[in-house]
C-alpha cells in the first residue's frame, strides 16, 4: 500500500468507511501513514496565531463527511468559526473551553434532527465524524481538541444562540483547531488488554 493510500485511510478512518469516490480520494492531500496519524493524535489546547488554510479546512470537512452513519443518513452540519469575537464568547458558555479565544479556528459539529432517520443514532454519527475530522487535522500537522456540548442543556442552548442554529439543529461539540504551540509530543500507548473480552464477559 502506498503512502497516499495510507493517508486516505487516515482521513476516511480505519474504523469506518474505507473507500471514497474517485473524485473525493483524488482531492485528499498526501501525508503521514495511517498508523502514525492514530498514534500522534492528541488533544491540543495551545495554538500559534497562524491561521488555518481554507484548503485544510475543506480537507478536514471532507474527511468528516466520509464517516459512516446509521442508514447512511449523514445528519451532520458544521459551523466554521474564525471570528475572534465569536470564539471569545465560547468560555462564557463552556468554561472548560475558554482557550478557544486564543485559537484561529473552531468547528461546531451539529446534529440535524430532520436528517436523523434512525432516532438516537445521530449522536453516535457525530462522534464518528468528529474523530475523522481530528485525524485529518493530525495528518495535516494541525492540533485539535474536542470540547463537549451535548448533553448539557445550558451549553446546547448557549451555542445555539451564539451561532443562530434553527430548532432542529443541535450542537454536539466544538472542535478547536490550530497550529500547536507545543510541537513535540510523546505518544502514549493506551492499549489495555484487560478491556478486551472474547465472545462474552
Amino acid at each position: 500500500m502506498t503512502r497516499r493510500e495510507f493517508t486516505q485511510l487516515a482521513c476516511l478512518s480505519g474504523f469506518g468507511l474505507l473507500c471514497a469516490s474517485p473524485v473525493q480520494a483524488a482531492e485528499l492531500p498526501a501525508g503521514p501513514d495511517f498508523f502514525s496519524v492514530i498514534r500522534e493524535r492528541h488533544s491540543s489546547r495551545a495554538f500559534t496565531e497562524e491561521p488555518v488554510r481554507d484548503a485544510d479546512i475543506e480537507t478536514m470537512l471532507r474527511c468528516a463527511m466520509q464517516a459512516p452513519s446509521a442508514a447512511n443518513e449523514r445528519p451532520w452540519e458544521f459551523i466554521v468559526i474564525r471570528d475572534k469575537q465569536v470564539l471569545a464568547q465560547v468560555g462564557d458558555i463552556n468554561s472548560w473551553a475558554g482557550f478557544a479565544k486564543n485559537a484561529p479556528l473552531g468547528i461546531l459539529v451539529c446534529l440535524n434532527t430532520q436528517k436523523e432517520k434512525e432516532k438516537g443514532m445521530g449522536i453516535i454519527d457525530m462522534g464518528i465524524c468528529s474523530e475523522n475530522l481530528m485525524l485529518a487535522a493530525t495528518a495535516l500537522g494541525l492540533g485539535s481538541v474536542f470540547t463537549g456540548i451535548y448533553p448539557y442543556r445550558d451549553r446546547m442552548e448557549g451555542f445555539s444562540k451564539l451561532c443562530g442554529l434553527p430548532d432542529y439543529v443541535e450542537p454536539v461539540g466544538l472542535i478547536v483547531i490550530g497550529h500547536p504551540r507545543i510541537t513535540k509530543h510523546e505518544p502514549v500507548d493506551r492499549f489495555d488488554s484487560s478491556a478486551i473480552h472474547q465472545n462474552k464477559w
